[in-house]
């Protein structure tokens, strides 16, 4: 976990204490032992998980400034917890939200949230077309963020219904993001977002590229978004 440090030390100016590196390594093993019977992550081994998985999660903090802050932050779509966890581990005065549609995977985050002693976070079963229509969920959110694999306008219904107006969603796409942001700037600003830039980088000592696109919520989303299940995907905006 030296290289984790290290990065956010770059990242940030200041290093993980020797609480967070153990929570970092409780996460990893909590991690690989719950793979063994659930599909979580096809990456396992410890340095790939740290790199793909841990690093790429904290890399936005390079981008936004979320250290020593107390955002309300939901991660949609979040699987086994990425970027969530790593996110509320390394910057613990974030509020974070960890929402996905497959109760097993949210129950394996409880899990992790109640061993590593985590406060002010939370993980919710549900649909995210459900989600956003939430009156509790719907524009609560300063940051929103998601590595879910859908396209730029489907990805933009599921998720710009949560951001508050003046807070960003800040999605983690690859290096090939410009073809997806042009099919789905309609549905951005459909939805009250407005793109505001794309950071580009590649992760230290690889050739794993990221790109986080600002999507800054400059208007309310419609009361028509999210629709009904399923429409997203099979209707594009």
């Amino acid at each position: 976990m030296d290289r984790l440090s290290k990065y956010v030390e770059d990242l940030t100016g200041s290093p993980l204490s020797d609480t967070q590196l153990q929570q970092f390594e409780t996460y990893y093993d909590m991690l690989i032992e719950t793979n063994k019977v659930m599909n979580l992550t096809a990456i396992t081994e410890r340095d790939e998980v740290i790199l793909k998985h841990f690093m790429d999660s904290v890399a936005l903090a390079g981008y936004h400034n979320i250290k020593n802050k107390s955002l309300k932050v939901i991660d949609v779509g979040t699987g086994a917890g990425f970027p969530g966890i790593p996110l509320k581990i390394a910057f613990p005065k974030l509020k974070v939200t960890l929402f996905d549609s497959l109760n097993k995977r949210i129950k394996f985050l409880q899990s992790v949230i109640d061993e590593l002693g985590l406060t002010d976070c939370e993980a919710i079963h549900g649909r995210a077309e459900e989600g956003g229509r939430n009156k509790d969920m719907r524009e609560k959110y300063d940051l929103v963020v998601s590595r879910a694999v859908a396209n730029m306008a489907v990805l933009s219904e599921y998720t710009l219904p949560f951001v508050k107006e003046g807070g960003y969603f800040i999605p983690y796409k690859t290096l090939t993001v410009d073809e997806e942001l042009d099919t789905g700037k309609k549905a951005i600003s459909i939805l009250g977002g407005k793109l505001e830039k794309v950071e580009k980088l590649t992760l230290p000592d690889s050739d794993i590229g990221r790109s986080f696109v600002f999507i800054k919520k400059v208007k309310a989303t419609p009361k028509a978004y999210p629709r009904k299940a399923g429409t997203a995907s099979k209707q594009p905006l």
